[in-house]
């Protein structure tokens, strides 16, 4: 990775392969992982764990009855002794022909051989109870679930409400877990406009309403006031706008300006702020013009700067192939293992460059469509697809290949069907 001071210039390196540029930011994520805290369980949601998650009992517990009935002991008819609520420790039914009767989720007393469904029980005119229990037990044995110290979750997995319920069930009343990053969006480019319709020369900001949402699926925090833009094309405005963006960020997305055009600043700011590339340029199409730095401030905390391309399509690129790894890394996160899917139809590829094809899913028959309306300029075809194909460099897609597929993200915590 090259640095530079103010007064030097970064010294791009050659494009990465789409691969190994995927590989690196991540580590490169992994390697600055956001400071693991302990927090309650009221407050983990949306964060990710930073240690696996065990329970500190078995559960269940104790024995639970599964149903309403008659916990009895011995041959019946049965003489009630007493009732057993959930919430109550029981004692031993000590002697045969004697029941309880029981709650669901109570506690089984000491002593019990069967339970007896409510509904399948008869109460005599004595007030003894009669029934025939069923061959299988109705209740939890203690430890079904988990034994005391088993791991249930690993490190890396992030929390959702289902999480937080286990968690509790577990005994646990805190969870050691990395907060999601902060991440901030400069919209560049004197051209955009942020309302009406395009005209005039001037095209609508597309990326300013989108690429904040694209981030909260990716886990992260983004306020309104974190999404600044249009940007003066100027290279003080520029690192202005990033200096105070990073002040607050753990990573700051910019659009536009990635490339070495008359207004764009990019690369001139990112040196003026003693940034280092990561990754500066990726060999995948569309999304070319691609970077990531890293800063380091002078408390020695790294922030980030993820460079995306201007054309909306390529942007999402962007995001997917850098954005989305680094984001797993900062949450101690494993890099997603990609799924494969069958190709429908013909893909081209694109030369020497990776080539992401957007694509739409057959889930009854596991097949990708390529979609219409690709163009790096167009979201047409993006608003339709679940995704991209990844062709690899120097080879095309044939109906029936089996290729990697780069998932759109879900919404936190929401799980693909």
């Amino acid at each position: 990775m090259q640095s530079a001071s103010a007064t030097e210039p970064l010294v791009a390196p050659p494009p990465a392969g789409w691969t190994e540029a995927r590989s690196r930011v991540y580590a490169v994520g992994l390697a600055g992982a956001l400071p693991a805290t302990l927090r309650p369980l009221a407050e983990v949601d949306g964060h990710t764990l930073a240690e696996p998650l065990t329970t500190r009992t078995d559960l269940p517990a104790f024995p639970t009855s599964s149903v309403d009935g008659w916990a009895v002991r011995g041959e019946g008819p049965w003489r009630v002794v007493g009732r057993v609520l959930a919430g109550s420790a029981p004692p031993p039914l000590a002697d045969d022909g004697s029941t309880v009767e029981i709650a669901t989720g109570a506690m089984v007393p000491a002593g019990a051989t069967a339970i007896v469904r409510v509904e399948e029980s008869t109460r005599t005119p004595e007030g003894l109870v009669t029934g025939t229990p069923r061959p299988s037990p109705e209740w939890r044995l203690p430890g079904e679930e988990a034994a005391a110290g088993e791991e249930l979750v690993p490190a890396g997995t992030p929390v959702d409400p289902a999480l937080v319920g286990l968690a509790a069930s577990c005994g646990q009343d805190s969870l050691w877990v990395r907060r999601p990053p902060r991440a901030a969006l400069l919209v560049f480019g004197d051209e955009l406009l942020t309302a009406g319709p395009p005209g005039a020369g001037r095209v609508r900001d597309a990326l300013g309403p989108s690429v904040p949402a694209w981030l909260r699926r990716y886990g992260c925090q983004v306020r309104a006031a974190d999404v600044v833009g249009p940007v003066a094309d100027t290279l003080p405005a520029h690192v202005a706008a990033l200096r105070t963006s990073l002040g607050t960020a753990d990573l700051v997305c910019t659009t536009g300006g990635t490339m070495n055009g008359p207004v764009d600043h990019l690369h001139p700011a990112l040196a003026a702020l003693g940034a280092d590339y990561v990754v500066n340029t990726v060999a995948v199409r569309p999304g070319f013009p691609m970077l990531l730095a890293r800063v380091t401030s002078d408390d020695g905390r790294v922030r980030f700067v993820a460079g995306l391309p201007g054309n909306p399509q390529s942007a999402v690129v962007a995001l997917v192939s850098l954005v989305a790894p680094l984001l797993a890394g900062l949450q101690g996160r494993p890099l997603p293992v990609l799924p494969h899917t069958t190709l429908a139809e013909p893909v081209p590829g694109r030369g020497r460059y990776t080539h992401l094809a957007l694509a739409r899913l057959d889930r009854v028959t596991g097949t990708a469509y390529p979609v219409r309306h690709v163009g790096s300029a167009m979201l047409r075809g993006l608003a339709t697809a679940d995704g991209f194909v990844v062709i690899a460099p120097d080879t095309s897609g044939e109906p029936g290949d089996r290729v990697p597929f780069v998932p759109l993200p879900l919404l936190p915590g929401e799980r693909a069907t």
